[in-house]
């Protein structure tokens, strides 16, 4: 497969996946400003700085912004141009990749991109999507889930539906690290084994619900939601399909197949970062913290793109 082909498909991937994953963070964000009505209005303020702080978006923010609020950064991350992370970008760069390449993808597949990118125009004409902002996030998550739904009914499990296959989880790993880790960076549960159960349950519980993680929570532990057991459930349980192991589970997976004879370094370092996840043990994360350890899982996963991209993507 040529290079650029599987650049392509790719990003496609990466992008539907981004969208998805953003719309699932602003999700968070307001289901907590929401609960959180009592809040300052320097505490909004920095659960506002959070969502930019995750996503690496403050300096482009700043310059396109005077002030900080929580009103003004949902937009910049929904419907922003000049913000090439916006959901809006993210389904704009998909549909354009998926554009370059319709011989390496079905017509189905195209078809479900491209009415995605027609509809989104519509509903963010005027700022309607703000009328029903969860509304909105949920139809992000549908057209992403339809998107890989196609993908999967559709598509030949050749090196065109490996390299979409890598894209998705190579993002999705990012993604959720960075998801969990809103929550510590807005510095409501500094201290997991020190939490505040009755105050902190319904924060913890739209944490699940925005990975579709509460029902499988439930079945999983049978219990009340504590910050330890969501910790574990999106990091370690491979039975949990959000998870950082179960994306690595998966990109180490299509990451073999795919192999060539520049990989081997790239490959060593998924199969060792995977390795890490799946023999470690939730108090030993804790020791280290939680924080501290989603930054060293972004900085290797960071890495294996790169690595992906010397070795697959650059002719």
């Amino acid at each position: 497969m040529l290079s650029s082909t599987a650049d392509h498909l790719f990003w496609m991937a990466r992008y539907t996946e981004r969208a998805e994953n953003t719309a699932r963070m602003l999700d968070i964000h307001l289901q907590s400003s929401l609960l959180a009505g009592g809040r300052s209005e320097l505490q909004r303020g920095q659960a506002a700085r959070a969502v930019l702080l995750i996503s690496e978006l403050i300096p482009a923010y700043e310059a396109a912004h005077s002030g900080l609020s929580s009103e003004s950064v949902l937009k910049f991350m929904v419907s922003s141009t000049t913000n090439g992370s916006s959901i809006y970008n993210a389904i704009y760069s998909a549909r354009e990749n998926a554009r370059a390449v319709r011989g390496a993808i079905t017509t189905e597949l195209w078809e479900t991109i491209n009415v995605t990118w027609l509809e989104l125009q519509v509903r963010l004409e005027n700022d309607a999507w703000v009328k029903d902002m969860p509304a909105f996030f949920e139809w992000v998550k549908h057209r992403a889930h339809l998107t890989r739904g196609v993908t999967a009914g559709t598509m030949p499990r050749d090196d065109a539906y490996r390299f979409v296959a890598l894209g998705t989880a190579l993002e999705r790993a990012d993604n959720v690290a960075r998801l969990l880790d809103v929550k510590f960076f807005e510095g409501a549960a500094a201290e997991l084994q020190n939490w505040d159960a009755k105050g902190e349950y319904y924060h913890w519980a739209a944490i699940l619900r925005s990975v579709s993680g509460f029902e499988i929570y439930r079945k999983t532990y049978r219990d009340t939601i504590t910050p330890t057991r969501v910790a574990e459930l999106l990091i370690l349980r491979a039975d949990m399909p959000r998870s950082l192991l179960a994306a690595m589970n998966a990109l180490c997976n299509h990451l073999q197949k795919l192999a060539n004879s520049r990989s081997s370094n790239t490959l060593r370092a998924a199969g060792l970062l995977q390795a890490q996840i799946q023999f470690t043990h939730i108090d030993d994360i804790l020791q280290q913290g939680l924080h501290a350890y989603l930054t060293q899982f972004l900085v290797s996963i960071n890495h294996i793109g790169k690595g992906i991209s010397q070795d697959f993507l650059v002719a």
